[in-house]
């Protein structure tokens, strides 16, 4: 039903975010080391480390949504 898709849509959104600013981070981290741009490495630091906040914050409102179930 499109209810069950929302739910699962919504469980997964903050690890998919999170997820993304990670590549992202990654992706910033790379080019400033590349390019010896001291800034872009630590803002691509910065957001690798928000992404896994963010995935962790996702994974544990996955994981409530499935005790409240049970």
């Amino acid at each position: 039903s499109s209810n069950a898709f929302k739910e699962v849509t919504r469980m997964h959104k903050d690890q998919i975010e999170g997820a993304g600013k990670q590549v992202k981070g990654a992706i910033k981290d790379a080019a400033g080391k590349a390019t010896g741009d001291v800034g872009m490495q630590v803002e691509g630091k910065l957001d690798k480390a928000a992404g896994q906040v963010q995935s962790a914050v996702g994974k544990a409102k996955d994981d409530a949504r499935k005790e409240l179930k049970h």
